[in-house]
């Protein structure tokens, strides 16, 4: 009877070691676990944190850009007083061709078959006015080349939108003045070929 006494307190005791050990395997587990949870976590949280700066960023750049491109209507309807060409001095619509397919290639001012089509359209929806009025065409350029230089392209590029519109439209030369903004109001980022293509643009000003 000792003897079996013996050999059960030492089942009992071996079984109660290997629970245990089992129990710390298992803690060390779990902590390894949570904490590996934890740093997902913490990178999640990071991660939002940059999105939600970068957001910030861009609505700040968009405002930006929506001021700068009102400022441009704003400063077409100053001159066009200035010049006494205007009855009523209101600004009817503006339109950027840089959304219409009127887009140039890096230092050109040439005029595609698809900005001469949207350009036909423009024309004809003025000519609907059925009034007079004055436009102010804007042009506008990336900034890849210098000051002097991008101020005389975007020159030439408003000069061949009036051009057009004037020998495919019999729009009154008088009524159309042009200026250029260089690369001073960008629509997008510069340092993408896309935004660079988006810059590379013609805004026109329809004033009464």
């Amino acid at each position: 009877m000792k003897y079996r006494s013996s050999v059960s307190g030492g089942l009992t005791v071996g079984i109660v070691s290997l629970l245990s050990i089992g129990c710390v395997a298992t803690t060390k587990t779990v902590d390894r676990k949570i904490a590996e949870a934890q740093v997902r976590t913490d990178q999640k949280i990071e991660s939002m944190a940059g999105q939600v700066e970068d957001l910030q960023v861009q609505q700040k750049e968009t405002a930006a850009r929506v001021e700068e491109i009102g400022k441009g209507a704003e400063e077409a309807l100053a001159r066009a007083r200035e010049a006494g060409v205007l009855a009523k001095g209101t600004i009817l619509f503006q339109q950027s061709f840089a959304e219409d397919r009127v887009r140039f290639k890096v230092n050109s001012y040439e005029l595609t078959s698809d900005a001469k089509v949207a350009l036909d359209a423009f024309g004809q929806r003025v000519k609907a006015l059925d009034k007079g009025v004055y436009m102010e065409i804007q042009g506008h350029t990336d900034d890849t080349g210098g000051t002097e230089h991008n101020d005389q392209l975007g020159q030439q590029r408003a000069e061949a939108v009036r051009r057009f519109l004037s020998r495919q439209h019999k729009l009154p030369l008088g009524r159309m003045s042009t200026i250029s903004y260089g690369d001073t109001l960008p629509v997008e980022t510069n340092r993408t070929a896309k935004g660079r293509a988006k810059n590379r643009r013609v805004v026109v000003v329809v004033l009464e």
